[in-house]
């Protein structure tokens, strides 16, 4: 018997991004377009808190991809 599945798990993705952090590339492919971005911040009253800038973006192949780049750790992952 196996356990529950996690949805959604972030995986490692190669991000270039401009000096303001928006991502100009994902995986290779030049994004196109930003359609969003937010900040998360919790857990700050712990010894582990999680900061992170997601953005939505298009890249010029069509593909609809969320990508966070890690605050705290400095690494980009794509949440699908």
């Amino acid at each position: 018997m196996t356990g529950p599945r996690r949805l959604a798990t972030p995986r490692r993705v190669e991000v270039g991004a401009a000096e303001d952090g928006c991502p100009v590339t994902v995986d290779g492919r030049t994004v196109d377009a930003v359609r969003e971005s937010w900040l998360i911040e919790d857990r700050w009253w712990t010894d582990r808190p999680l900061r992170r800038r997601y953005w939505e973006v298009v890249t010029t192949c069509g593909r609809d991809e969320i990508v966070f780049h890690d605050l705290e750790k400095g690494r980009w992952w794509r949440q699908r």
